[in-house]
């Protein structure tokens, strides 16, 4: 593998694969000796996902349809101005 001049260095694919190292995933460098090693970085933030908070189950007890119409109902009003 070589160092481009940029400093870049392309992580095989069966390793990004295994670790499941995909675009924007945050990495670190540990230094150990004379070897350097990549490691996922940790994330100190709990919502590293903006999505976490919509995980679970829903409390509404709607039907699909009534939610469906209430969506459609929205978009309908915003259009209308």
């Amino acid at each position: 593998m070589r160092i481009t001049s940029k400093g870049q260095v392309t992580i095989p694919h069966y390793i990004r694969e295994k670790h499941a190292l995909r675009p924007n995933s945050e990495v670190d460098f540990k230094e150990q000796g004379e070897r350097v090693y990549i490691v996922r970085k940790k994330s100190n933030n709990k919502s590293a996902s903006r999505f976490r908070k919509f995980r679970g189950a829903a409390s509404v007890k709607m039907t699909t349809d009534e939610i469906m119409n209430l969506t459609r109902g929205i978009v309908e009003r915003h259009l209308r101005y």
